[in-house]
């Protein structure tokens, strides 16, 4: 059967500076139940004040993406880019065999709300990279657009990993047939907007995991946006 993982249902960390909601186990949030899905290890959406941030830390062999919904924020690593990503960028640091970063508020004044994803690939080490991307409009995205991918995949930024991530912006009645090829592993996150599927209402934060071979398609309530994992098993 495939599963709903529901918003309020997620796991919650507030540091004062950081009002953070985990999808998967994460920190001090920890359900064996939720360890991931598939290469998909982490789902977070932070909302950090402004000023504040991710004080520089390190990370190996995981392919991190970072969507900024609003706000800014800004990114340096110890390979020497240092960039601000705004709503509509996308970003991804491919850790490789290590490297250092830091992710801060580049606002004093407004809220950065932000998705933190992580992959994990397919083989370990190698040089870590960095990219990054604009997101396609809303308008030229209504249905499933690659944004992330590896291999062939026709999509901006490269993943070390068979997965490809996609973003749609539906809008109020349009319908989204949610792909499910048999032997791969399919995640729906909702990042905004109420759409039903089956006799199920999903809202933003919701997420699905798909496993049946049968899968209705999304209904959209109102406008809204959402983000596709098509992965290797």
């Amino acid at each position: 059967m495939n599963m709903i993982h529901e918003s309020m249902n997620r796991g919650h960390t507030n540091q004062g500076w950081l009002d953070s909601r985990h999808t998967f186990s994460f920190g001090g949030f920890h359900d064996p139940t939720r360890m991931g899905f598939g290469l998909l290890r982490v789902i977070n959406e932070d909302w950090i004040v402004p000023g504040a941030g991710f004080a520089e830390h390190a990370h190996d062999n995981m392919d991190i993406l970072t969507l900024v919904l609003s706000g800014r924020l800004e990114h340096r690593d110890t390979l020497g880019n240092v960039s601000v990503i705004t709503p509509g960028d996308i970003q991804l640091m491919s850790a490789g065999s290590g490297l250092r970063h830091s992710e801060m508020n580049a606002s004093d004044a407004e809220t950065a709300h932000v998705l933190q994803i992580w992959l994990i690939p397919n083989t370990r080490g190698g040089a870590p990279h960095y990219q990054q991307a604009r997101l396609p409009t809303t308008d030229g995205a209504r249905d499933w657009t690659p944004i992330a991918g590896g291999g062939a995949d026709a999509a901006p930024l490269g993943l070390l990993s068979d997965t490809t991530v996609s973003i749609a912006y539906p809008r109020e009645g349009d319908r989204l047939q949610v792909p499910q090829t048999p032997g791969r592993r399919i995640f729906v996150h909702l990042i905004e907007g109420l759409a039903r599927i089956g006799a199920e209402t999903l809202r933003g934060g919701d997420a699905l995991e798909i496993t049946d071979p049968d899968v209705p398609e999304l209904e959209w309530m109102t406008d809204g946006a959402a983000l596709l994992f098509d992965m290797q098993p």
